[in-house]
């Protein structure tokens, strides 16, 4: 069975795909553990390629906060802490892959049209581009929502949980289990947008591996919503994706919608014990 300890803080976007919203991350110190281990969990904030800052939790701007083993859910928000990093230390009694999922609640606020107008060629999000870029505004009121999830290993790399919608407004699933998989393996993901697969979205796909090197890919989501990935090395995984839509109501301009789903891939049994061998730094 294997036993390895990931240690980390980490940043995971292209310098070029910079987005006016902060991108959040979940970061499990562990992805792989035994059952009595404490699976402690931080909330990464990151907006630059090689820049990171592990934020508080923020129980007022927090929706939901769970855990997913098979058919058993743990509500994990009275457990977390808004001033401790990690903002959760959970002991994992049952093994099989375990998902983890927060929701941060919607925020509003202004952005500068330059940086707006930026933003969005940079995400190429060319309809939304031209409908801003016809009007007259000098800044725009943006709505934010963030839905973040990361799967560890319990003791065994079985179960389904990974590829189930957790009904967010916009979410990854996995359609593959990548604790299962070898080196160059296919992955398959969907997007979701209100609980249906979209399709032509934008996905970066970021692997850092254990000399601290970032492995960035950009995708697309085709017309069943579905993304395709090879696991080429070991490393963290991260998937992060963004889509924006002009609102619907007068409390904004435009909604924006951000998620990250992060996971491990590792063939072996050998791997570095300390997230400074891992090039992460020491960040905690």
């Amino acid at each position: 069975m294997k036993r390895i300890y990931f240690l980390l803080s980490f940043l995971f976007l292209l310098t070029r795909l910079q987005a006016t919203a902060q991108d959040y991350v979940l970061v499990p110190e562990n992805f792989f553990l035994h059952k009595g281990d404490k699976l402690n969990v931080h909330l990464i904030s990151a907006n630059q390629f090689m820049k990171q800052d592990e934020i508080k939790y923020e129980t007022a701007n927090v929706a939901k906060f769970m855990l997913y083993n098979g058919s058993k859910k743990t509500d994990l928000a009275p457990m977390a802490k808004d001033t401790a990093a990690p903002i959760v230390s959970y002991q994992v009694q049952t093994e099989g892959l375990t998902e983890l999922q927060l929701t941060r609640k919607s925020l509003t606020d202004d952005v500068e049209r330059d940086d707006f107008l930026k933003m969005l060629d940079d995400e190429g999000m060319t309809k939304e581009s031209e409908k801003a870029k016809n009007g007259s505004k000098d800044s725009f009121t943006e709505r934010y929502t963030w839905s973040l999830k990361s799967l560890v290993q319990v003791e065994k790399n079985t179960g389904n949980v990974f590829e189930k919608p957790l009904n967010e407004e916009f979410e990854i699933v996995l359609k593959d289990n990548p604790y299962k998989g070898n080196y160059g393996d296919d992955i398959t993901a969907v997007v979701y947008f209100n609980g249906k697969p979209i399709a032509n979205v934008n996905v970066v796909l970021s692997v850092k591996t254990e000399n601290g090197n970032v492995f960035a890919q950009k995708l697309s989501s085709d017309k069943l919503g579905k993304i395709y990935f090879k696991l080429s090395r070991e490393g963290i995984y991260l998937l992060r994706a963004l889509h924006i839509e002009t609102s619907k109501d007068k409390k904004a301009d435009f909604d924006t919608w951000l998620t990250s789903y992060t996971f491990a891939f590792s063939s072996s049994n050998e791997m570095p014990n300390t997230y400074k061998e891992f090039g992460f730094g020491n960040k905690h």
